[in-house]
């Protein structure tokens, strides 16, 4: 239903996730096969007997059998559940699959008993730009087994990261610098491109040198501009302005924005909302111009650094409005 509902209506689908699932339901078994099997479920009925196929790791636990059976007794009689099954053999979605245009995620264990991994498989294959992933084992039943895998790959699909399960993820406090050379593109226009990349070159050099000189962590080059963190916020702004008047030496002049938060390290890249706001504020800035967040300031008083008022804004994304402040010496 979930596939046919996303293929007819796109536009009110964000993205498609398949746990365990098979195009032609008459491909799990064969027609002689299937009718035995539906005459033993109906006997069996209420007894939990269908956890020997749905989550096997827990077929030996009697609490757990205990708890399908109340299940199966709760969720239909044995009639309406045969008239279940009946439907169930008709679902046949192999001709809508092609025409899946929404971000699709299969997921899949190659352990399960009841829709083996080759229809998983053969369903990915059908979906335009899928993205598949197949466990090495693992039970039919979704809440079973490594939980913290299977939610980690629904939520970087979704969101595009993982905020849990991650042993790579880390958190901590830094001071976080964004910078940016203004008019970039005009400049390169107007000095070519070898001499707008040797530009480039010495721009990059001094970023090194000066995050280097105030014990800062470069974490990546923008094309443009860098982004460099700090464990304090007094030493980055100091390498905020001395980095701004070098390249402004060059004939670069700079904007910068800074903010202290607590960031996410992912293996070497970062992220989290305070690296969202340094770039926010950043994007206030003006030529020549270092521009911080009140965090800020309040953290570096009394080091002999100076700041003027540029006034309260709101920030595209984030909450409330920013005083934002312009760092001098």
């Amino acid at each position: 239903m979930s596939a046919l509902f996303a293929a007819t209506y796109p536009e009110r689908v964000s993205h498609l996730i398949l746990f365990g699932g098979f195009a032609r339901a008459a491909d799990r078994m064969p027609e002689e096969v299937w009718g035995a099997r539906v005459e033993h479920l109906i006997k069996h009925w209420g007894t939990g007997e269908m956890i020997k196929t749905v989550t096997p790791s827990q077929a030996s636990d009697p609490e757990a059998i205990s708890r399908f059976a109340k299940f199966e007794r709760l969720s239909s009689s044995p009639g309406a559940f045969k008239t279940i099954l009946l439907l169930n053999r008709q679902i046949d979605v192999t001709a809508i699959l092609p025409t899946l245009q929404v971000p699709t995620l299969v997921l899949h264990r190659r352990g399960d008993i009841q829709v083996p991994i080759a229809l998983g498989r053969k369903l990915a294959d059908a979906i335009p730009g899928v993205k598949f992933v197949e466990y090495p084992e693992g039970d039919h039943g979704f809440w079973t087994g490594d939980t913290d895998a299977v939610a980690g790959d629904i939520e970087e699909f979704v969101t595009g990261h993982r905020e849990s399960g991650s042993s790579e993820l880390e958190r901590v406090l830094a001071t976080v610098l964004f910078t940016d050379i203004v008019d970039s593109t005009r400049s390169a226009v107007s000095l070519g491109d070898q001499r707008w990349r040797r530009l480039l070159d010495d721009h990059d050099q001094l970023a090194q040198q000066m995050i280097g000189r105030h014990r800062g962590n470069l974490v990546k080059s923008t094309g443009d501009g860098i982004l460099a963190t700090f464990d304090g916020p007094g030493r980055a702004v100091r390498c905020a302005l001395a980095f701004g008047a070098a390249a402004q030496q060059i004939g670069l002049p700079l904007r910068a924005g800074l903010h202290t938060g607590e960031i996410e390290v992912r293996g070497k890249d970062i992220g989290g909302v305070a690296v969202h706001a340094a770039a926010r504020v950043m994007g206030q800035s003006g030529s020549n111009e270092v521009l911080v967040s009140r965090v800020v300031t309040d953290l570096v008083a009394g080091t002999g650094l100076k700041f003027a008022e540029r006034g309260s804004y709101e920030l595209k994304g984030l909450p409330g409005r920013w005083d934002l402040f312009a760092a001098s010496v």
